[in-house]
């Protein structure tokens, strides 16, 4: 299974098989298609990301949940490449998929709506907006890793978050800032699709 996380969710069900040392009658017997294999591999990550949504809700500011919800989304996006293609793209027939885009949303919504009565958060800033965005950045995570560092992510999710903000005193970008070449790398690296 740790195929899956390495290099998504194209890899062939039968390496999968070979490398969980297993015949491909086996792995179809519990997993009869590639939704079940999804939803066994990667519920344990899909339910830590609602925890961190609910932790978020509880928080004592918007500002906060916010900040720290989306920390621990891009942590797993960063960590695992399986992940970040199951949450970054649309895979039918995945119910726990199912129920934390749900969750991902309905968490994005409730902090939008307090950060907008709290005054931290800009009030033309709709879900869809950050829900875009976020998906581009997410699906970027693992190219950007790639090519530069495995945290360089930190550094364009402080620059959206600095976006959503209402005040004017943002705070400094974490990491390094991109060379003239790197972004040509991140793009080549987003185009690269491991099969082996």
């Amino acid at each position: 299974m740790r195929r899956v996380t390495e290099h998504g969710l194209d890899a062939p069900l039968d390496v999968i098989a070979r490398r969980a040392g297993v015949g491909n009658t086996t792995l179809y017997r519990h997993f009869p298609t590639r939704a079940a294999l999804i939803d066994a591999v990667f519920r344990d990550q899909l339910t830590g990301t609602m925890t961190a949504g609910e932790e978020a809700r509880g928080a004592p500011d918007a500002w906060t949940g916010l900040t720290a919800y989306l920390d621990a989304v891009f942590t797993t996006l960063a960590a695992d490449r399986g992940t970040n293609d199951l949450m970054t793209t649309r895979v039918d027939g995945v119910d726990s998929l199912a129920a934390v885009h749900t969750h991902h949303r309905e968490t994005l919504e409730l902090l939008l709506r307090r950060g907008h009565e709290e005054g931290t958060v800009r009030p033309d800033a709709t879900v869809e907006d950050v829900l875009f965005t976020l998906a581009a950045l997410g699906r970027a995570v693992p190219a950007l890793a790639a090519a530069t560092t495995p945290d360089a992510w930190r550094r364009s999710l402080a620059l959206l978050l600095a976006g959503l903000r209402t005040d004017a005193r943002p705070a400094p970008l974490p990491g390094a800032a991109l060379t003239p070449a790197e972004p040509g790398d991140v793009l080549q690296e987003l185009g690269t699709h491991p099969t082996t």
